[in-house]
């Protein structure tokens, strides 16, 4: 006996891609007018319709697609309606979702405008050709892609827009890259004032000082200042893919000479001894400036003494990255230390619920008891009658704790804290 024919209930799932290497599918509009008509005319029942722009390319990243699927398997729906198969999967995962569904009986037709797929072997063989025949196109498009794009490096012309300095050109159906009359010699100035010896930050004053911007007019940070300067393509040459490693010979005009930029790499070059981030300082990160809002680092400078090694001096200051012309001073580290004791001292007398103890510090304030106890019962004072305080905890750390048990008595203090004129304030200056 043959089992009845269940009654179809489509869902119309209209998809177009975003991407470059569908411009010429069919519009999502047009999609569900010619499908809307087939339904009419065959006397399909369409209960919803369903429509994104999405790439198929990849498994499980459509919302719509995956909202289809749940339905189908909560029985909301037990057939598709679309205008072709590549609309449905261009990728292995989601084709054997379908084709799981199909097994299941759950998904009991697939339907085109000139094709049909039911739940038999043959017409599930020929969905899974047709899907894999888009996924195939699929991946020789990217293979050519990628083909055509080594072979435009090759020439010498490298894809994407050129750095500042330069802008494309587009002129008889050809383009090319050409140097930015109005930028191109600051550019060049900007090496050459990088040579010899001025910052990152004093070419971000100069360019702010001449009215510098790029073509769009906005204005150069100092991370594109280092990357711009850092850039091959200044002295003619390019890296794609972006950190590969490999240089092509380029086809523009180079702006500087392959010594100038030579020697403003070495100049970039930092010391290992002086490396960014090699030194860690107490109060790091803990301080903002009051004025600006900057942070506040430390800085180590080495005064030369002439019968002894270099003393060692630490002074925290504003990086000033919000103002460059910010005036708050810097202070040692010995002014901060002192600033610092006397300010949890206040805090604990006056606003001691300020004070939050971690558990690690909680540890170490215990441990400091501890020894304190050890040493009052080697004496005549009593250490029950000397009551342990936090600033006592905090003295101690000044003068004997670690770099990190020194960070960890200051944000014991649970607020944000300033520098102001080497003070500690809680709140910025407006």
């Amino acid at each position: 006996m043959d089992t009845p024919t269940p009654s179809l209930k489509y869902v119309l799932y209209a998809r177009k891609s975003s991407e470059q290497d569908e411009r010429q599918a069919m519009s999502i509009d047009s999609q569900i007018k010619e499908m809307g008509e087939l339904a009419v005319r065959d006397g399909a029942t369409v209960l919803d319709i369903r429509q994104e722009s999405h790439s198929a390319k990849q498994s499980g990243q459509r919302p719509e697609f995956m909202r289809v699927l749940q339905d189908i398997r909560d029985g909301t729906f037990n057939a598709i309606l679309t205008w072709a198969p590549d609309r449905l999967s261009r990728n292995a995962g989601d084709l054997g979702m379908l084709v799981d569904l199909m097994d299941q009986g759950k998904l009991v037709q697939i339907k085109t405008p000139t094709q049909t797929f039911a739940n038999n072997p043959n017409e599930k063989f020929l969905l899974m050709i047709l899907c894999s025949q888009a996924k195939l196109e699929n991946d020789q498009k990217s293979l050519n892609v990628k083909r055509g794009i080594r072979a435009k490096c090759e020439m010498g012309w490298r894809p994407g827009p050129p750095p500042i300095g330069y802008y494309n050109r587009t002129m008889a159906g050809l383009r090319d890259i050409i140097v930015d009359p109005d930028r191109g010699y600051v550019i060049k100035q900007m090496f050459e004032k990088s040579r010899d010896g001025c910052g990152g930050r004093a070419i971000d004053r100069w360019f702010q000082e001449i009215g510098f911007t790029t073509r769009k007019g906005k204005r150069v940070t100092l991370s594109q200042i280092y990357l711009m300067l850092r850039n091959p393509f200044y002295h003619g040459a390019f890296e794609y893919p972006k950190g590969s490693g490999r240089l092509y010979q380029g086809a523009h005009t180079p702006l500087v000479s392959k010594e100038l930029f030579e020697d403003v790499q070495k100049k970039l070059t930092v010391p290992v001894k002086a490396k960014w981030g090699g030194k860690d300082f107490a109060f790091k990160g803990v301080f903002l400036c009051a004025t600006c809002g900057s942070s506040v680092i430390g800085d180590e400078k080495l005064r030369k003494r002439k019968w002894a090694e270099p003393k060692r001096h630490i002074y925290y200051h504003c990086t000033r990255k919000r103002n460059y012309d910010c005036p708050e001073p810097p202070t040692t580290e010995e002014e901060l230390t002192r600033e610092l004791v006397r300010y949890i001292r206040l805090i604990e007398n006056v606003k001691p619920q300020y004070i939050k103890y971690s558990p690690r510090l909680s540890k170490r304030i215990e441990h400091f008891k501890s020894l304190r106890d050890q040493v009052f019962l080697t004496g005549d004072v009593d250490p029950d009658k000397h009551t342990l305080r936090f600033n006592d905890y905090v003295k101690y750390v000044m003068q004997m704790g670690s770099l990190e048990e020194k960070r960890d008595a200051v944000l014991a203090v649970n607020r944000q804290l300033y520098l102001h004129n080497k003070s500690i304030i809680v709140s910025p200056i407006v």
